[in-house]
Formats: C-alpha cells, structure tokens, sequence
C-alpha cells in the first residue's frame, strides 16, 4: 500500500457561467451554470442583474482551480461581486492556485466586475488571469483589490507568490493590459518607492464606457495621495489605488464605487 504524501491532499475545483439578457424593459438572467466548489447566489432582484460568487472551499491553496464566465448580453447589466473577500492560503512546495475569468460585454450592455479583496497569506501562490471582451457600445466597470498580508494581525508577506494578469478588448483591439509579478519577499518589494512606498494593500480599477472621462476627476479626488489615474482614451479610464492596510483602502473604495455605479454597489461590500 501507498503512503499518501502532502501532495496527495485534495484540491479545490470550481467553476461558473453566467449570462444576462434584455427581456420586457428589463435584464434578466439567461444562463446560470456552477459546478464543484463554485457557486452563484442572486440575494435581490433590481433593474441589473446581481450575482455573488461564493468559494465554498473557503479560501484558495496551491493547486486549486477556479474558472469563471459571465456575459452582459445586449442592452442588459450584469454585476458580479463576491461573497466576502477570498483568501489565498500557504501552498504546498511547486503548487500554485490558479483563478481564470472570462467575462463578455455586448452591444449596449453594461458589466460590473467588482469582487472584494483577494487576501494573500504567508506561503500562497496565487496565480490569476482576467480576459474581457467589449462590444464597441458597451461599458465595463472592474475593480479588484489585493492586500499583502493582514496588518493588524502583524503579519508580512516574506514568502508568498503572486501574479495577475489583465487584459481587456474592444472589438478586437487590445485597449488595456497589466501585469504583476511578486515572488519572495513581496514586503520587501512592496518597501520600494517605485513599487508600492510600504503600502500593503492594492487595487485596479478600470472603467470603459462614455462616462470615463467625466468621472476622471472624481477617482481622482477619492483615491488618496499615493494613487494615481489616468485616461488612456476619452472613454477609457485607469487608475491603481495604493493603501497601507485593508481597512485604508476599503474607505477609499466603497464611496468611490458608490459613485462609478451610481449607488447600486453590491450589498455584500457593506456587511
């Protein structure tokens, strides 16, 4: 008989589908698919459509894998957020947790992809990739926010692996992508003035629609001094907010949220 070796422990496998559609003056829910440890819960019913992912492996370790997709069919609004925030917990030697989503914006639709904050531990690995495809009319909203460690916990990232990858489309051009890589000693990394000033928590926000270059000077005067943003286009706007704690950052981003989806932000951001 075989001993079992660390390597052997279960992992977690999720995945999600979700599509919206305009029907009699109002979006509704076209396709919904979940299976493993992926699930999608819709608590209240409005003029958008509101979804919330739920990890019932409760946190990501090494070897995990999740897999999402979501499309805002025409002329529908779609949001997604999460549960709660997720955690990425310390990984056994060479496994990484991998986070892969797809999301799809029709004609005169609009998405909203606002998870919360994504918690790396001492020892994750955590790997993530976003792919967004967007009609020509229509509008994207995305935030994703990390923390490096819980600081009131004391905890620092000495030994912890993290990439992310975004890249988002519009009728078939590439208008926006990003990348971090953090290996080792991300505290120490995140200690330079070039890459984070000694902030411990992070955020991406992307917004893509007419509205971009209006709303440029509201992120601004939200995101705090450490932060920056930017239009890449008119109608395409960046910004990447820095904080030292979850709880800094947070305070930033609930009322800038507010503001960006006209005070329809997903209940869950507030419990």
């Amino acid at each position: 008989m075989q001993t079992a070796t660390l390597l052997d422990q279960p992992r977690a496998v999720g995945a999600a589908t979700v599509s919206s559609k305009w029907l009699d003056g109002r979006s509704r829910l076209e396709t919904v698919y979940q299976s493993g440890a992926l699930k999608v819960v819709f608590p209240r019913s409005t003029a958008q459509i509101e979804g919330v992912l739920v990890n019932t492996a409760g946190g990501i370790t090494g070897g995990d894998r999740f897999d999402v997709q979501a499309t805002a069919g025409t002329g529908s609004h779609l949001t997604l957020t999460t549960q709660a925030a997720e955690r990425a917990y310390r990984a056994q030697p060479g496994q990484t947790g991998r986070v892969s989503t797809q999301l799809q914006v029709d004609a005169d639709a609009r998405l909203d992809w606002l998870p919360q904050e994504t918690i790396l531990f001492e020892g994750s690995a955590l790997s993530r990739r976003l792919d967004v495809e967007i009609a020509s009319s229509g509008r994207f909203l995305m935030i994703e926010p990390v923390i490096f460690g819980r600081g009131a916990m004391g905890e620092e990232l000495r030994a912890a692996r993290f990439r992310d990858r975004v890249t988002l489309r519009r009728a078939g051009e590439t208008i926006y992508q990003d990348g971090v890589l953090l290996d080792g000693d991300i505290a120490a990394q995140l200690d330079r003035p070039a890459i984070g000033g000694g902030a411990r928590a992070m955020a991406n926000l992307v917004l893509v629609g007419p509205d971009a270059e209006g709303a440029l000077p509201r992120v601004r005067e939200r995101i705090g001094p450490q932060s920056g943003a930017s239009l890449l286009r008119p109608d395409v706007l960046v910004a990447r907010l820095l904080a030292e704690d979850s709880y800094a950052l947070r305070t930033r981003l609930v009322p800038l949220l507010d503001d960006l989806t006209n005070d329809t932000l997903p209940r869950s951001w507030r419990l």
